[in-house]
């Protein structure tokens, strides 16, 4: 409803039902990117926004789970009980992640009401904060050397898949031991990965960058992913060794490379 709310410039729905939230953006914004609306749209007549969140600086994402609410700014992240008589449950203060393109905001809920788990960028370069419950001190996973680009918990929340903002490695974690499981490579040259996403039953990872290429990685059967040629000449040294051992996506698919693009499994 332009006349509403104007232009927007994000938009999430909870899971599929009537309520979504919206920040101004765009050419015409009725409201600052500042706040954050929720709009019932199963609500009658034309005053569909329902609560209004207001934050000190612009709103870079919005993530929505049935009971919580994650609000994204460049350094800080709150959270609020989601959507009857919502409440601060707490707030951490992050790395910068000034990213004004999607997926601006680093940061991913788990959508399982099984698992109360929330990753975003620590404060450390390169590093995951982990916070398994709504009480729970974050821990630190030091993922990358680099910043953070990407971020996908899979559907139960039990692996975390991120990249850098170089996109060439992508790397999945055990959200419980916080140990490594995997590492893949995207490609050599540096790119910006638009999406990560995991398959609903975890045995695939698909990844969209702006080189105008998706790749499909087999997380379950690794022998479907493809290796270096070099793997099979034997030992090598440590400056190839990294390379020589990581592995390549088993199918990559070509997409428009214009624009940042959303990337999902089907179920």
């Amino acid at each position: 409803d332009a006349e509403q709310v104007g232009s927007v410039g994000l938009a999430e729905m909870l899971n599929r039902s009537n309520l979504l939230a919206l920040v101004g953006g765009g050419s015409h914004p009725k409201f600052s990117d500042v706040s954050v609306l929720i709009w019932d749209d199963a609500r009658e007549g034309k005053d569909k926004v329902v609560l209004e969140f207001t934050f000190p600086k612009p709103v870079l994402a919005v993530r929505l789970r049935t009971d919580k609410l994650v609000v994204v700014l460049q350094s800080r992240l709150y959270v609020f009980s989601f959507p009857h008589n919502p409440t601060k449950l707490f707030e951490f203060d992050t790395r910068d992640n000034p990213k004004a393109v999607p997926p601006a905001g680093v940061v991913e809920l788990c959508p399982s009401l099984d698992k109360a788990l929330l990753v975003f960028p620590g404060h450390k370069c390169g590093s995951l904060q982990l916070v398994p419950g709504t009480s729970s001190a974050p821990v630190t996973i030091n993922a990358h050397q680099s910043e953070l680009g990407a971020l996908a918990l899979s559907p139960p929340g039990t692996s975390v898949a991120s990249a850098s903002a170089r996109g060439t490695l992508i790397r999945v974690f055990c959200t419980h031991s916080r140990q490594r499981l995997l590492e893949l490579r995207r490609g050599t040259d540096p790119a910006t990965l638009h999406c990560l996403s995991f398959s609903a039953d975890c045995s695939f990872l698909v990844a969209a960058s702006d080189k105008g290429t998706g790749h499909i990685f087999a997380l379950r059967d690794t022998r479907l992913n493809r290796r270096s040629a070099l793997a099979r000449v034997g030992k090598v040294g440590p400056v190839l060794g990294p390379y020589v051992e990581s592995q390549w996506s088993l199918a990559s698919f070509a997409l428009p490379a214009e624009a940042p693009l959303l990337c999902a499994f089907g179920r």
